[in-house]
């Protein structure tokens, strides 16, 4: 059985001050992965013992970037979505293994006013062509912040949020596409009615404390992965970011 965790840290420095290495220990995961780590290389050391580390810097000094620290070494490793105009802001790693892929993914946020909706819409097609080009080699598991509530039970207010960044019609009908693809998004494969499950709140209003939230951080896996799956959690209980950690349980 295998253990993965992803984790938007919204700033890898700041989360360190906030006992994310106690954090990362106790999760123990086998594959850990990190969204909008915020730094350039060298910016700081962090590489725990018994993993092989990988980092995707943006180009953009303290914005996006991506990270993944493995038991497992890989076979080969890839940075990017073999798009030039869109790898220069680290939101994708992914690690070949013998028997599958593996993808961090921090998608595009449509930002407000939906000023980068074209932009976000753009990346998502190619992303879903480059993890279809890989699906047909081998099994993919892919993961991470990927900006988007899919359903109405996926956030505490959807009437008002219909308009807004992470719950536009368009947004979610890219995630439906990809999953009709041969994808099953594993909370729902588990939980499919499970209601006010978050990995996400706003840092106005108190809104942790009042669980209003959304989630938008996932485990995607080519569908004929599902009878290895075991069980896929979020961790609220964890703190350190205005995500919490998301896990996966798979029998590879």
């Amino acid at each position: 059985m295998k253990k993965f965790i992803s984790w938007n840290v919204n700033g890898i420095r700041a989360v360190m001050n906030k006992d994310f290495e106690t954090s990362f220990k106790t999760l123990d995961a086998d594959i850990f992965c990190l969204q909008e780590t915020k730094v350039q290389e060298g910016q700081i050391d962090f590489s725990p013992e018994g993993y092989f580390c990988y980092w995707n810097y943006a180009e953009k000094k303290g914005y996006s970037g991506t990270a993944i620290f493995t038991k497992e070494e890989p076979l080969d490793v890839f940075y990017g979505i073999k798009q030039p105009f869109y790898d220069n802001e680290g939101r994708v790693i992914t690690l070949e293994f013998e028997n599958y892929f593996f993808i961090t993914c921090y998608t595009p946020n449509s930002q407000d006013g939906l000023r980068r909706l074209e932009y976000r819409m753009s990346w998502e097609d190619y992303f879903r062509e480059y993890v279809l080009s890989l699906d047909k080699k081998k099994p993919v598991i892919y993961c991470g912040d990927l900006n988007v509530a899919h359903r109405e039970i996926d956030l505490k207010n959807p009437k008002t949020n219909t308009q807004n960044p992470g719950f536009t019609p368009e947004e979610r009908e890219k995630m439906t596409t990809i999953l009709d693809c041969g994808f099953t998004d594993t909370f729902r494969y588990f939980y499919p009615d499970k209601a006010d499950a978050y990995s996400w709140w706003s840092y106005r209003m108190k809104a942790r404390e009042r669980n209003v939230g959304w989630r938008i951080d996932y485990f995607i896996t080519s569908k004929r992965l599902d009878e290895k799956l075991a069980d896929a959690k979020i961790h609220p209980e964890i703190f350190g970011s205005d995500h919490c950690p998301v896990e996966l349980d798979i029998d590879l």
